[in-house]
Protein backbone atom coordinates (compact mmCIF):
# COMPACT_ATOMS: atom_id res chain seq x y z
CA UNK A 1 0.00 0.00 0.00
CA UNK A 2 2.34 3.21 -1.31
CA UNK A 3 1.20 6.32 -0.51
CA UNK A 4 -1.28 4.99 2.55
CA UNK A 5 -1.23 6.75 5.66
CA UNK A 6 1.00 4.69 6.79
CA UNK A 7 3.59 5.91 5.04
CA UNK A 8 6.18 8.66 5.56
CA UNK A 9 9.08 10.05 3.44
CA UNK A 10 11.25 11.53 5.42
CA UNK A 11 15.36 12.50 4.93
CA UNK A 12 15.79 14.60 7.63
CA UNK A 13 15.60 15.54 11.66
CA UNK A 14 12.81 17.75 11.50
CA UNK A 15 13.54 20.51 14.71
CA UNK A 16 11.69 19.56 18.01
CA UNK A 17 10.88 15.74 16.57
CA UNK A 18 13.31 14.34 19.26
CA UNK A 19 12.31 12.01 22.33
CA UNK A 20 11.26 12.19 25.37
CA UNK A 21 10.92 10.50 28.73
CA UNK A 22 7.37 10.44 28.31
CA UNK A 23 7.28 9.77 25.05
CA UNK A 24 5.25 6.50 24.40
CA UNK A 25 6.91 3.27 24.01
CA UNK A 26 7.75 2.63 20.06
CA UNK A 27 9.67 -0.12 18.39
CA UNK A 28 12.15 1.13 15.53
CA UNK A 29 13.10 -1.68 12.96
CA UNK A 30 16.69 -1.34 11.26
CA UNK A 31 14.29 -3.18 8.32
CA UNK A 32 16.12 -3.80 4.84
CA UNK A 33 17.66 -6.96 6.42
CA UNK A 34 15.18 -7.69 9.13
CA UNK A 35 14.52 -11.15 9.00
CA UNK A 36 11.47 -11.06 12.37
CA UNK A 37 9.22 -7.77 11.17
CA UNK A 38 6.07 -10.15 11.25
CA UNK A 39 6.95 -11.03 15.44
CA UNK A 40 7.49 -8.00 15.95
CA UNK A 41 3.96 -7.11 13.89
CA UNK A 42 2.63 -9.38 16.19
CA UNK A 43 3.79 -8.28 19.41
CA UNK A 44 3.08 -4.30 18.60
CA UNK A 45 -0.20 -5.48 17.96
CA UNK A 46 -0.75 -7.41 21.17
CA UNK A 47 0.83 -4.17 23.19
CA UNK A 48 -1.01 -1.36 21.13
CA UNK A 49 2.24 -0.32 20.14
CA UNK A 50 3.59 1.99 17.62
CA UNK A 51 6.24 0.70 14.74
CA UNK A 52 8.50 2.60 12.60
CA UNK A 53 9.28 0.17 9.89
CA UNK A 54 12.53 2.47 8.46
CA UNK A 55 14.70 1.50 5.39
CA UNK A 56 16.29 2.80 2.24
CA UNK A 57 13.56 1.89 -0.28
CA UNK A 58 10.06 0.56 -0.19
CA UNK A 59 9.12 -2.54 2.22
CA UNK A 60 6.04 -4.10 2.44
CA UNK A 61 4.06 -2.90 5.57
CA UNK A 62 0.89 -4.38 6.71
CA UNK A 63 -1.87 -1.96 6.82
CA UNK A 64 -2.36 -0.81 10.28
CA UNK A 65 -2.29 2.24 12.47
CA UNK A 66 0.54 1.39 14.37
CA UNK A 67 2.52 0.51 11.65
CA UNK A 68 4.67 3.20 9.94
CA UNK A 69 6.38 2.80 7.01
CA UNK A 70 9.74 5.40 6.82
CA UNK A 71 11.44 5.43 3.91
CA UNK A 72 15.12 7.60 4.30
CA UNK A 73 17.51 8.56 1.59
CA UNK A 74 19.91 6.33 0.07
CA UNK A 75 22.72 7.39 2.07
CA UNK A 76 25.10 5.17 3.74
CA UNK A 77 24.35 5.36 7.04
CA UNK A 78 20.39 7.33 6.69
CA UNK A 79 18.77 4.52 8.37
CA UNK A 80 21.49 4.46 11.26
CA UNK A 81 20.73 8.19 11.41
CA UNK A 82 17.01 8.56 11.21
CA UNK A 83 16.77 5.90 13.99
CA UNK A 84 19.69 7.25 16.52
CA UNK A 85 18.07 10.80 15.96
CA UNK A 86 14.46 9.77 17.55
CA UNK A 87 14.79 6.80 20.16
CA UNK A 88 15.23 7.47 23.56
CA UNK A 89 13.96 6.26 26.93
CA UNK A 90 10.88 3.98 25.99
CA UNK A 91 11.96 3.25 22.89
CA UNK A 92 12.74 -0.78 21.25
CA UNK A 93 15.33 -1.19 18.38
CA UNK A 94 15.18 -3.45 16.59
CA UNK A 95 18.73 -4.28 14.58
CA UNK A 96 21.66 -6.30 13.73
CA UNK A 97 23.70 -3.24 12.80
CA UNK A 98 26.09 -3.27 16.11
CA UNK A 99 27.03 0.35 15.71
CA UNK A 100 23.38 1.84 15.49
CA UNK A 101 22.46 -0.49 18.63
CA UNK A 102 25.68 1.44 20.56
CA UNK A 103 24.06 4.93 19.69
CA UNK A 104 20.89 3.25 20.54
CA UNK A 105 22.19 2.72 24.05
CA UNK A 106 23.76 5.81 24.52
CA UNK A 107 20.10 7.46 24.16
CA UNK A 108 18.61 5.20 26.73
CA UNK A 109 16.90 3.10 23.76
CA UNK A 110 16.47 -1.00 24.66
CA UNK A 111 18.35 -2.20 21.59
CA UNK A 112 17.68 -6.16 20.67
CA UNK A 113 19.01 -8.28 17.54
CA UNK A 114 17.23 -10.05 15.41
CA UNK A 115 17.99 -13.35 17.07
CA UNK A 116 17.09 -12.21 20.14
CA UNK A 117 20.33 -11.12 21.69
CA UNK A 118 19.87 -7.86 23.84
CA UNK A 119 22.82 -5.34 23.35
CA UNK A 120 23.67 -3.76 26.70
CA UNK A 121 25.61 -1.44 27.97
CA UNK A 122 27.95 -4.41 29.13
CA UNK A 123 28.31 -5.91 26.21
CA UNK A 124 28.31 -3.43 23.10
CA UNK A 125 31.79 -2.49 23.90
CA UNK A 126 32.96 -6.44 23.07
CA UNK A 127 30.85 -6.63 19.77
CA UNK A 128 32.34 -3.34 18.51
CA UNK A 129 35.54 -4.47 18.96
CA UNK A 130 34.72 -8.04 17.46
CA UNK A 131 32.67 -6.53 14.39
CA UNK A 132 36.24 -4.26 13.76
CA UNK A 133 38.08 -7.63 13.96
CA UNK A 134 35.59 -9.38 11.54
CA UNK A 135 36.35 -6.22 8.83
CA UNK A 136 39.60 -6.82 9.59
CA UNK A 137 40.05 -10.75 9.05
CA UNK A 138 37.62 -10.65 6.27
CA UNK A 139 39.36 -7.40 4.40
CA UNK A 140 42.33 -10.10 4.42
CA UNK A 141 40.20 -12.68 3.16
CA UNK A 142 40.59 -14.78 6.34
CA UNK A 143 36.76 -14.84 6.91
CA UNK A 144 33.79 -14.87 4.69
CA UNK A 145 30.00 -15.20 4.93
CA UNK A 146 27.50 -13.71 7.15
CA UNK A 147 25.35 -14.71 10.01
CA UNK A 148 23.60 -18.14 10.43
CA UNK A 149 20.26 -18.81 8.50
CA UNK A 150 17.05 -18.18 11.52
CA UNK A 151 16.23 -20.64 12.79
CA UNK A 152 12.30 -21.49 14.67
CA UNK A 153 14.20 -20.69 18.16
CA UNK A 154 16.06 -18.03 17.22
CA UNK A 155 12.54 -16.65 16.15
CA UNK A 156 11.30 -17.52 19.70
CA UNK A 157 14.40 -16.08 21.41
CA UNK A 158 13.68 -12.97 19.64
CA UNK A 159 9.78 -12.98 19.85
CA UNK A 160 10.31 -13.76 24.04
CA UNK A 161 13.21 -11.08 23.85
CA UNK A 162 10.89 -8.29 22.55
CA UNK A 163 8.08 -9.48 25.17
CA UNK A 164 10.03 -8.80 28.09
CA UNK A 165 11.50 -5.68 26.99
CA UNK A 166 8.48 -3.84 26.26
CA UNK A 167 6.80 -5.52 29.34
CA UNK A 168 9.33 -4.20 31.17
CA UNK A 169 9.04 -0.40 30.13
CA UNK A 170 5.61 -0.71 30.83
CA UNK A 171 6.16 -1.41 34.67
CA UNK A 172 8.74 1.12 34.83
CA UNK A 173 6.32 3.36 33.10
CA UNK A 174 3.31 2.05 35.18
CA UNK A 175 5.36 2.75 38.64
CA UNK A 176 6.68 6.37 37.23
CA UNK A 177 3.27 7.29 36.78
CA UNK A 178 2.28 6.26 40.46
CA UNK A 179 5.14 7.34 42.61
Amino acid sequence: MIGGSNDQWIAMTVPGDTPSAAAPIEIYVDADACPVKAEIYRVAERYGVAVHVVANAVLAVPAHPLFRRVVVGDGFDAVDDWIAARVGPGSVVVTADIQLAGRCLSAGAVAIGPNGRPFTSASIGMALATRALMVDLRAMGEASGGPRPMTKRDRSTFLSALDEAIGRLQRVRARAAVG
